[in-house]
């Protein structure tokens, strides 16, 4: 009884802890008593700065005579604790840099009444001490020991004093300089190219004002002009309010000479660009455009008299601007494209986004071998032979080497049955002792018969040499990836917008996975965050985990989710749902704008030709990956099938593009109506022709020699490629790179979804049924006259099952009404009387 009874206490103890962490009201405190403490600080400080020398003697004599009453009138505003306070930061610490560690308690205080985590202040904590450090060191080294006033206090003292004895007077300053620049360059990873002082003017600007006001902070901030004229720009982060100059921004203009364009899927090409050419500026403006994109016609233009009968036309932008200025409220697309005289750029929000450099790859070279001339002499002469003994001439012959196979091209004499060749497959195998003949009777195009033999030692193709390739750097594609070499050693890019999906399909450890690491690693390499989206599913949950990381940049998935990864096969229908009613957005929004395609589309927005304000905006690709299909379809069935299916025939045209990759080309797993959508496919090594046929519709697959040697079929084309080789390691490296960089505040959000089981799975319920949070749920739901299950798990600090589960609840008792997609719920009551 007497252990039961201690083991209540022990856990109300406990109880009564745990609710005092999570009081809301003790951080407020706590931020309150750190402003407080700033302020006394402040005021200690500025009081020593004129009082201390009339101040010092009195610390002459011990700490109980100088906290006595016998220790005479200071001077100091906060008496004699403001003395003893001041004296112990500017003397014993860091000197006249103790005054940023009253800015760090100002930011930290405001931090913790905001609630804000620790991990979005660490940085500005970090980077505040580093500075105060390495201003009292500068403060000491400058004012040297001779000084009366602790410039840089006893911290200052002691560090500048040894950097002195130990490297001497000119090796301290140059380690100054360095440790700035190493520290501009960890926090913000500037490119060196093409320094001007104007750049590194704001450069540095921009690093100090991130060390005092955080890594996310803006303000409005003056723009260089190159023609003098000044204009403000309020910078914020959101895509769709971004205002741009009338001229140039700083960080257009002072790279003048060339720039690397990434915003239309081209990166290392050097464009020209001229910020003072009057065409860029002024040819929008001949013209307005309606919503629908039609022509209004002109208006007379303005004159303006420059002595006698001669007259200057005025068709410049910063005279229309002045002339016709821009009024608050609703604005049409007309006045957009008034303060608009730019394109919209979707980059713009992430414009220090850096692409994945190639050195972060490896390049295999010590893993590369040559093929011997003479094991390609003695595979012509075997073939030759062989066609030779049943009677079959030939009148040529020619190899072309590849990474994996060897073609040779034959031209048979006159007369040659081409069905005979074709039936020799197993004899040429045999007599060339090979695994994996293939013959192609005849090769499309060319008037040869071609017989693909297995090199001995094959050549491993790296994903940097194939990236690295000016066919990839140079691609004008939508969706470019590379995919590896052909039998002639090319490198072979596709564009996945126009394959448009892509059916992927191979035996346990032929190269599957990494073929689809490969083509992701080429849509990261290539596109911005803005222009892609990758929505993953993988039911072994182990092959496509490590770009979690990247969930801020480059992934998509429903709300509420705690891993971006969608492993669930529950929650694999409610993802293909969801995309599916992405698609009808996109659709209204696409007949809205009265375009065929997403390229049209975000052709007409970045022009500027649609407005915000009626629901328009840039649209991202979305590339849907699903590494296992056929545990989805032996779980799931056809609820998995068929929103594929309707994916897969209407989601071209609004850019959503599907990769499906599946170890079983069974007829049961890849159906009719998946291989009608899917023109694209890959195989790799198969175990029987049947699957093969499964596959491709034709036979060869099962002929592969395995390690990412393919068949690509794109209609009635088949390719032999070899595909490009990406290790585990190099892939983590390519997502820390992008993961470290700045990402979005949220990621790109699939809308919500509810299944069946969902939607009515509230119905009949009790009152003893109800959420405890039920009451003050409804009346928030009613006060804001909007209801969705993200609002109440925002608001509630709710998890998203329970949020859920609410709002069914509230749809059961007649409070709110069905679900609309992602848009908000219509609200049935008007206020809490009613």
């Amino acid at each position: 009884m007497a252990r039961a009874r201690r083991k209540r206490k022990t856990n109300k103890r406990q109880l009564s802890f745990r609710m005092g962490i999570n009081d809301e009201r003790i951080p407020k405190l706590f931020g309150v008593l750190l402003l407080f403490f700033a302020t006394y600080l402040f005021i200690a400080f500025t009081s020593y700065l004129f009082t201390w020398k009339h101040d010092q003697h009195f610390l002459s004599g011990t700490l109980w005579e100088f906290l006595g009453s016998s220790g005479g009138n200071v001077e100091n505003w906060l008496g004699r604790l403001g003395v003893l306070v001041s004296d112990f930061f500017f003397r014993w610490l860091f000197g006249l840099p103790s005054y940023l560690l009253v800015v760090l308690l100002v930011i930290s205080g405001f931090a913790s009444i905001n609630r804000t985590p620790f991990s979005k202040v660490w940085k500005v904590i970090r980077n505040m001490v580093l500075i105060t450090v390495l201003l009292a060191v500068i403060f000491e080294f400058f004012a040297g020991p001779s000084a009366q006033f602790p410039w840089g206090g006893a911290v200052g003292e002691g560090i500048s004093g040894w950097l002195v004895g130990f490297v001497g007077k000119a090796g301290t300053v140059v380690l100054f300089l360095v440790f700035l620049a190493l520290l501009f360059i960890w926090n913000f990873n500037p490119s060196l190219q093409d320094l001007t002082p104007e750049k590194i003017k704001y450069e540095a600007t921009q690093f100090f004002q991130a060390i005092f006001y955080g890594k996310k902070w803006r303000k409005p901030k003056k723009k260089w002009n190159p023609d003098g004229l000044d204009t403000v720009e309020n910078v914020i982060d959101k895509p769709e309010v971004e205002v741009n100059t009338l001229k140039p921004t700083f960080k257009e203009a002072y790279d003048n000479k060339t720039e690397t364009n990434t915003a239309n899927g081209e990166f290392g090409k050097d464009v020209s660009i001229k910020p003072s050419d009057p065409v860029e500026l002024g040819e929008q403006l001949k013209f307005e455009l309606d919503e629908a994109g039609n022509r209004i016609p002109k208006k007379k233009k303005d004159v303006l008299a420059v002595g006698g009968d001669s007259q200057l036309e005025i068709n410049s932008p910063l005279n229309n601007a002045i002339n016709n200025p821009i009024p608050e409220g609703p604005i049409s697309v007309q006045q957009e494209n008034k303060r608009h005289v730019e394109p919209y750029d979707p980059t713009l929000e992430l414009s220090m986004y850096e692409h994945p450099v190639l050195s972060l790859l490896e390049s295999y070279e010590d893993r590369k071998v040559e093929i011997d001339r003479a094991e390609l002499e003695q595979n012509k002469d075997q073939i030759i032979e062989t066609l030779l003994n049943y009677k079959i001439e030939i009148t040529k012959i020619k190899a072309t080497i590849g990474p994996t196979v060897t073609l040779y091209e034959i031209v048979p004499a006159p007369g040659v049955r081409i069905s005979k060749i074709k039936n020799l497959e197993d004899d040429i195998a045999l007599s060339l002792a090979a695994l994996g003949i293939r013959i192609i009777a005849p090769i499309p195009g060319k008037g040869t018969i071609g017989i693909e033999v297995p090199n001995k030692h094959k050549q491993i193709v790296s994903l940097k040499e194939v990236l690295h390739s000016e066919k990839f750097k140079n691609a004008k594609m939508d969706l470019p990836i590379a995919l590896g070499k052909t039998i002639s050693n090319e490198v072979f890019v596709a564009d996945l917008a126009k394959m448009p999906h892509l059916l992927v399909a191979g035996a346990t450890g032929q190269g599957k996975s990494v073929g689809i690491n490969t083509i992701i690693m080429s849509l990261l390499y290539k596109k911005h965050p803005s222009q892609v989206k990758l929505v993953l599913i993988d039911p072994k949950k182990v092959e496509l985990f490590p770009y979690s990381k990247i969930e801020n940049h480059f992934l998509s998935y429903l709300p509420g989710e705690d891993e971006p990864i969608t492993t669930e096969t529950n929650k694999v229908v409610h993802v293909l749902n969801s995309l599916c009613i992405e698609m009808d957005q996109r659709y209204d929004l696409l007949k809205k704008a009265h375009t065929r395609n997403l390229r049209e589309y975000n052709k007409k927005f970045v022009d500027r030709r649609l407005n915000p304000q009626k629901g328009h905006k840039f649209l991202p690709y979305i590339v849907l990956i699903i590494d296992e299909f056929a545990d989805l379809i032996m779980t799931a069935g056809k609820e998995v099938e068929l929103p594929i299916g309707r994916l897969a025939q209407l989601a071209r045209a609004v850019g959503i593009h599907l990769i499906i990759a599946t170890q079983r080309p069974s007829v049961n797993i890849i159906t009719g109506v998946i291989k009608a959508n899917f023109p694209a496919r890959i195989a790799y090594k198969v175990t029987s022709k049947i699957d093969s046929r499964t596959i491709l519709d034709a036979g060869g697959a099962e002929q592969l020699i395995g390690m990412g040697d393919m068949l690509l079929s794109v209609g009635a084309d088949l390719i032999r490629l070899q595909c490009a080789f990406v290790d585990t390691p190099e892939v983590e490296k390519v997502l820390d790179h992008i993961a470290d960089q700045k990402g979005y505040p949220q990621p790109y959000f699939l809308p919500e979804f509810h299944g069946d089981d969902e939607e009515h799975g509230a119905s009949g319920l009790k009152l003893s049924e109800l959420d405890e949070h039920f009451d003050d749920a409804a009346r928030m739901v009613v006060q804001k006259q909007s209801g969705s299950t993200s609002m109440l798990q925002r608001t509630m600090k709710l998890g998203y099952n329970r949020a859920g589960r609410i709002m069914d609840q509230l749809e059961a008792m007649g409070i709110v009404g069905p679900a609309r997609g992602s848009k908000p719920r219509e609200v049935l009551f008007f206020d809490e009387m009613e």
